[in-house]
């Protein structure tokens, strides 16, 4: 059992970072950044 839990973490991370270069590769990153921008300023009422 902690034998597929440790596989399946490990499975995540991997996925995840190659999700995250995938963005970085297709210049995702800077709308990203733009979106969660826009969602801050709305939170705070500055938006």
């Amino acid at each position: 059992m902690k034998k597929l839990v440790l596989i399946l973490r490990i499975f995540s991370l991997v996925t995840g970072i190659v999700l995250i270069i995938a963005g970085i590769f297709r210049e995702e990153a800077e709308e990203v950044f733009a979106k969660a921008t826009r969602i801050c300023m709305e939170c705070i009422g500055i938006g």
